[in-house]
């Protein structure tokens, strides 16, 4: 018997290879279906929102990137999860460690998620950081944008960037959740006096 199947395993017949590959493509097709659900499924808003309802949920309602007059919103997964394919796999498995941390207790309540928020902040700003805050990107781009229909200190803030390339997170750090206690965090680049002088406008 033991015979047989070593001799069958050397010289399958053309039967037995076409079900191989045919069973082999119809796994892949599947396994590749289960894949991009499971990705849609952990990139919508209600499935951030199962382990966040009570920590950066009510910042982000309370954003522009939630409501706004034009009614473009931006999701989680629109900032958080790159689009391109092999950076938003490196990313989801990141996210696996914020999960399990979730689960394990580390950030399950408000107080705790306080406790560790500047240490999420400044991982997440240095990834944005890293990668020119592509993310950002995807929606605004200093070469589209008409500085003559933004607030003066917006026009100068935005120049300013631009020629010292600067990207987006370095002045936005707060955009869409509350920031962190700042007094361990470097500084932005903006100069102080410049929105002071603005803001008495």
């Amino acid at each position: 018997m033991i015979k047989k199947i070593c001799t069958w395993l050397r010289t399958p017949s053309k039967l037995a290879i076409g079900t191989l590959i045919i069973i082999i493509g119809v796994g892949t097709l599947i396994a590749s279906a289960g894949f991009n659900k499971g990705m849609e499924m952990t990139n919508t808003e209600q499935f951030c929102s199962d382990c966040h309802m009570n920590d950066v949920v009510p910042e982000y309602q309370a954003s522009i990137h939630f409501s706004n007059r034009s009614g473009v919103k931006a999701i989680c997964s629109d900032c958080h999860v790159p689009h391109e394919f092999v950076p938003k796999m490196i990313r989801k498995m990141q996210a696996s460690t914020e999960v399990y941390a979730h689960i394990t207790g580390k950030v399950d309540t408000k107080e705790k998620f306080e406790a560790h928020r500047l240490e999420m902040a400044e991982r997440e700003w240095a990834r944005m950081k890293a990668n020119n805050s592509k993310e950002c990107r995807n929606c605004h781009n200093f070469d589209d944008m008409d500085f003559t229909q933004q607030k003066t200190v917006a026009q100068q803030m935005h120049a300013l960037a631009q020629e010292q390339n600067k990207t987006c997170i370095d002045c936005h750090k707060g955009i869409a959740h509350n920031l962190p206690h700042m007094e361990k965090v470097q500084k932005s680049f903006i100069p102080a006096d410049m929105i002071k002088a603005e803001e008495k406008k």
